[in-house]
């Protein structure tokens, strides 16, 4: 029956099967023509397939059968190869950039868990950054402290990422079921996230930042706040990418977690805090580990960006010594290029990292079928 909502009732009980007082119509229909039920039902003891076939047979010499073949003529008639000079409805990059940019930007704004708890952790590890390291002063003391905290900010707290994960999950659950459905391309997901990101990862990197900067006393410039706000904001879009890409390779949230904490871990550990970078062993973790790591960078920049232009003694009541000698020398810093080159590298690591993103998500829609089949037919 193809027809009025209005005339479905008219229809069966033409053919003997009215629908009884008080039962949904729909569920009467169903019980008609469905042979999983009980026979016992209003077709009487005539078989299903007789009755479906006698409602068959009615409804093709019906009036409205008639009228449904003389409008779908009606429609063929207006324009021949209509569909074949169809315009493409799909909406344009830009659109569905757009349209993601705003739904995703809502989303992260409502889910608590996304970024408003990081930002309140973050802001409790400012304080407590800036307390544990208050006021550090220019003695010999300060040295180390200063090495310490600068190590726990780059580290530590970008680390904290992890804890969107499960959100990354769900949202990268969503995308597979819209992109199945061809609303929108890989492309315009990946960077409507970068763009709806964008806004709370500044948040989290100036809030915090503000907080333990001002309480530790580290440089009282302009220019030195800004990168350390800049390294900061940098390394915060690259682990909220890292762990995008974890979440596409391992959708499963434990493993996931498992798998982003284990790789951060590698790079922290090989980044030139815990072992000098001339100390490394040269394979696997000198090359290439340490130079893929973008702790390293970071860390970097910022000591460079503390020590360059400040004097500290070379051991209590001894001599001052410049800020870049101590760079150069204890903490085996590379000197061949400004501070700003490594924030570029850290950012250019960035654009990379989504790239990748990209790739993987293009790879996985066409590797995942093959695998299944292959799986399918080993079973």
């Amino acid at each position: 029956y193809f027809g009025p909502t209005f005339a479905a009732n008219q229809f069966f009980a033409a053919n003997g099967f009215p629908c009884p007082d008080q039962q949904n119509p729909a569920d009467h229909f169903l019980i008609t023509i469905n042979a999983d039920f009980d026979e016992d039902h209003a077709s009487g003891h005539l078989a299903v397939e007789k009755v479906v076939d006698g409602l068959s047979e009615s409804y093709k010499s019906s009036e409205i059968y008639m009228d449904v073949k003389r409008e779908i003529a009606a429609i063929c008639g207006q324009e021949k190869g209509l569909t074949g000079k169809a315009r493409n409805p799909k909406a344009s990059f830009i659109t569905q950039s757009r349209v993601l940019v705003r739904r995703s930007f809502i989303n992260m704004y409502r889910d608590v868990g996304y970024y408003w708890l990081r930002l309140g952790i973050y802001i409790a590890l400012g304080f407590s950054v800036g307390t544990v390291f208050y006021d550090l002063g220019y003695g010999f003391g300060s040295l180390n402290a200063r090495i310490s905290m600068l190590m726990y900010i780059s580290t530590f707290l970008t680390i904290m990422a992890i804890g969107g994960f499960p959100s990354f999950i769900e949202e990268y659950k969503v995308f597979q079921w819209e992109r199945l459905n061809g609303h929108y391309g890989v492309g315009s997901f990946v960077v409507s996230h970068a763009i709806s990101s964008t806004p709370y990862l500044l948040l989290l990197s100036f809030i915090p930042g503000v907080i333990a900067y001002s309480l530790v006393g580290l440089q009282r410039e302009y220019e030195q706040f800004t990168y350390f706000a800049l390294v900061l904001f940098a390394s915060m879009l690259l682990v909220e990418c890292l762990m995008m890409i974890v979440a596409t390779i391992v959708p499963n949230l434990l493993m996931g977690i498992i798998t982003g904490a284990g790789i951060q871990g590698l790079m922290i550990l090989s980044a030139g805090f815990f072992r000098l970078p001339n100390d490394l062993p040269q394979v696997l973790w000198r090359y290439p580990i340490y130079h893929l790591s973008f702790h390293k960078y970071a860390l970097q920049g910022l000591y460079k960006n503390e020590f360059h232009g400040l004097m500290f003694p070379e051991y209590v009541g001894g001599p001052r010594v410049h800020g870049d000698k101590i760079l150069k020398d204890l903490l085996q810093v590379e000197m061949g290029y400004s501070k700003w080159v490594d924030l570029g590298i850290i950012f250019g690591m960035v654009v990379v990292y989504r790239v990748l993103l990209f790739s993987i998500i293009k790879i996985t829609e066409k590797v995942k079928p093959i695998i299944r089949a292959i799986m399918f037919s080993a079973t």
